[in-house]
């Protein structure tokens, strides 16, 4: 039996980032990983054409960027060969009447496209800069902060010495508010509604749902301040430069070696068993970075697996499905709204709140959404490195759709499993795209669908196709994720811990949960 310090099951890259923190402080790693390559919801493969890199899941890398795990290894990655590049242009909308609104890095520049359809909005938009300067150093430490803690307890006092028992009330109501009721609240135009209320639709948050209001606010003011980071050349960057950091620090990354089994004795997490009858043996620590019901479903059995607590957190509820199309194309889509779309990297197709509520209500009844909402990526725009030379790659991701599919709210689908309905919805998501830049679709010089069914055939910890490993909506966030009193990585074993997107802070690419479980485990020194 090979022997340990710690063993990390999962090389997506919270496992990954746990695992650099922990070797750097002199813990002997292993990361042990089923698929053949590392990276989880980050990884970037040619899967339409030869030449065409794209991002299959994820492919916004500024929570990375911005992270205090990247700040913390931001030499020894960067030596490993992480790369970004910086979109200054970072998201827009396009709107069926030829109208675009777009966020770039620049304050005044968006303020002028706001006043052009309403001065009052720019005006309010010009009071959120001016929140976001007094609340950002707060929310940000609060969102990097275990959950609860003595550090949290002391990001508060901070926050209520600098701004008073108002700022603490009114961020409170923030936290909790939908995403309509905070823009009603700002701006009156429905456009720039639309544009912001879009990014609660990246995690579940429809626009009448509570809790919904932080993310478009605080993903649109740092945009702002700091644009989008991208990968060069892929998201898998920093996949890349985190496995070659745990190598040059002592540790193993074992791709293509799956865990069967957790071994625990006496309640107590002792390592784990691969599907080849290798044993690992680890001797502080056994760190999942999976979905609690293959955790507790999988891997572990008898009385831990039953334990009172360990069902509570393996019942984790999913959040809605995802679908990813990848475009191989001759040309940038040529945007009705204007050739000025094709600098963003995010353009979104999503023209009202009403819609969006309509396409989430569908999908929740388990019906194919008449119209989804479409985040289309635009990489190529921004890092030309992924494709041949005047070639371009799209990543369209598709929000939101139902798991197991009961209908179809257009009445044209007829099948009810995703392998059969997956190219007729992928087809109408890109005759949507067609309406908004017509002639896309002649552009297409090859496609792969990945439909929630094959993201989770890829990724068992994105079950049901949800990219999220658990809805965001306040029952299951904050002090709840991934269940009430669990909320700090530990489950009912001894020395075995949980990380990944199903814990405390959720999904996206900050590599929370895996820094700040390594700092509780090797010390903050």
């Amino acid at each position: 039996m090979t022997s340990y310090d710690a063993v990390i099951v999962g090389a997506g890259h919270n496992g990954l980032a746990a695992a650099v923190h922990l070797a750097s402080k002199g813990w002997r790693v292993a990361v042990v990983e089923r698929a053949r390559v590392a990276g989880g919801a980050v990884k970037t493969a040619e899967i339409t054409l030869p030449g065409f890199r794209h991002d299959l899941y994820a492919m916004n890398l500024g929570l990375f960027a911005g992270s205090p795990f990247f700040q913390a290894h931001k030499d020894r990655l960067l030596q490993a060969g992480l790369e970004f590049v910086g979109a200054t242009d970072c998201f827009a909308s396009a709107f069926p009447d030829g109208s675009w609104l777009g966020v770039s890095q620049d304050a005044e520049t968006n303020l002028a496209r706001i006043a052009a359809i309403s001065q009052s909005d720019a005006e309010a938009w010009r009071r959120m800069m001016g929140d976001f300067g007094r609340d950002a150093p707060h929310i940000f430490a609060l969102l990097g902060a275990p959950m609860p803690s003595r550090e949290l307890a002391g990001i508060l006092w901070k926050a209520w010495r600098a701004n008073g028992t108002g700022w603490l009330l009114d961020t409170g109501r923030l936290l909790a508010s939908s995403t309509r009721a905070f823009l009603d609240a700002r701006f009156s135009d429905e456009r720039v509604k639309a544009m912001l209320g879009a990014w609660g639709m990246h995690l579940d948050y429809a626009p009448d749902v509570a809790g919904g209001a932080l993310f478009p606010y605080l993903e649109s003011m740092a945009d702002q301040a700091f644009g989008m980071a991208l990968g060069r050349g892929g998201a898998d960057t920093i996949i890349r430069a985190m496995t070659t950091s745990i190598e040059a620090l002592g540790g193993e990354v074992l791709t293509g070696s799956e865990v069967v089994r957790i071994l625990a004795e006496g309640g107590t997490a002792r390592g784990v068993e691969l599907a080849d009858g290798r044993r690992l043996s680890a001797a502080r620590a056994v760190i999942a970075n999976t979905h609690p019901r293959i955790l507790f479903d999988r891997l572990l059995s008898g009385p831990c697996a039953a334990a009172p607590a360990a069902r509570k957190i393996a019942a984790l509820r999913p959040g809605p499905a995802t679908m990813m199309i990848h475009l191989a194309m001759s040309d940038l889509p040529d945007w009705t709204a204007g050739a000025e779309l094709r600098r963003f990297a995010y353009v979104h197709l999503a023209p009202s709140l009403d819609m969006m509520a309509a396409t989430y209500q569908q999908a929740m009844a388990g019906l194919l959404p008449a119209e989804p909402l479409l985040v289309v990526g635009q990489p190529t725009a921004i890092d030309a490195s992924r494709a041949p030379a005047g070639k371009h790659i799209l990543w369209v991701q598709v929000r939101v759709l139902p798991s197991a599919i009961r209908g179809d709210a257009a009445g044209a689908i007829a099948a009810h499993d995703w392998d059969a309905a997956k190219d007729a919805y992928a087809d109408r998501v890109v005759a949507i795209i067609d309406r908004y830049a017509p002639g896309t679709s002649a552009k297409v010089l090859a496609r792969t669908v990945l439909s929630p069914l094959d993201l989770e055939r890829d990724n068992p910890n994105l079950v049901g196709g949800d990219s999220l490993s658990g809805s965001h909506h306040l029952d299951q966030h904050f002090l709840f994720r991934p269940a009430p009193g669990w909320s700090r990585y530990r489950t009912p074993v001894d020395r075995l811990y949980m990380i990944g997107a199903a814990t405390w802070p959720g999904g996206g690419t900050g590599a929370g949960s895996g820094f700040l479980l390594a700092k509780a485990l090797a010390g903050k020194a």
